[in-house]
């Protein structure tokens, strides 16, 4: 029934959906704005790592910069696409996102609360540490919840008591427990293809919603422009203009092409 209501999928609503990814797109393009010159050259651009592409991957300097710009704007990005992940979620009937209430998703009657990280790897063993005390939190104050962290691109797909050693100390919770993207989908939808249902639906989805909207023209070029100007100006090549202004410091390099 619920297929033939939905054009993408049947465990949220095709507005739903489309809102989820409106909010993504507006992400992106917030990265974008927020990147400037200024930033680009405070993550101190590796130009060792730059010169060796440009070479063994057959990359013009132009193209070279916009990987790097991309590269950057990536670790805004990664975050956004998390929240994606718990805006779906919290569409499906029954359950609701959390809106810096303290957990990512939870049901409406309590008895599950999550913690959404979109990849297996971000967590350090402080970050992790925090994650199980929260959620151990939620579990002692609900005593009738599950609590899960979920890794939405996890190594494999489980569903384990979350247990073991951090941070030199020992932890377990009988209701707190870890669990992949894949099986917290099927979880909350009670279909076991839940995630690969959304990720054949994105394209579409995201096609029909980039024609509602008149594209933003987010000057993400202008680092570029920038950059390209004044190496002409200091008779530098890209590379080189970005080395002098990341190293103009160190010994050597305060005459970099002139």
């Amino acid at each position: 029934m619920g297929q033939s209501k939905n054009k993408y999928v049947d465990f949220v609503s095709d507005e739903h959906l489309l809102k989820c990814i409106s909010n993504l797109y507006n992400s992106y393009n917030q990265a974008k704005k927020e990147f400037t010159k200024t930033k680009f050259y405070n993550n101190k651009v590796d130009t060792f790592k730059l010169t060796f592409d440009s070479k063994f991957n057959e990359l013009s300097e132009e193209e070279l910069i916009k990987l790097e710009m991309s590269r950057q704007i990536d670790k805004s990005v990664n975050n956004a696409i998390g929240t994606f992940h718990e805006e779906v979620l919290g569409g499906i009937e029954g359950y609701s996102s959390g809106k810096l209430s303290g957990y990512d998703v939870k049901a409406d009657d309590d008895s599950l609360f999550a913690e959404i990280k979109n990849k297996h790897n971000t967590m350090n063993s402080s970050s992790a540490e925090s994650a199980f005390q929260k959620l151990a939190r939620f579990a002692d104050d609900n005593r009738q919840a599950t609590c899960y962290l979920v890794q939405v691109l996890a190594k494999k797909s489980f569903l384990k008591k979350w247990e073991g050693i951090i941070n030199r100390k020992e932890y377990s919770h009988s209701r707190v427990f870890i669990i992949s993207g894949d099986k917290f989908y099927a979880m909350l939808t009670g279909d076991e293809n839940a995630f690969f249902k959304l990720y054949k639906t994105l394209p579409v989805a995201i096609n029909d919603f980039l024609k509602t909207i008149d594209a933003v023209s987010v000057k993400e070029n202008n680092i570029l422009s920038d950059i390209s100007e004044s190496a002409k100006t200091s008779e530098r090549t890209i590379i080189d203009e970005i080395t002098f202004e990341n190293f103009y410091y160190y010994d050597g390099f305060e005459g970099l092409g002139s």
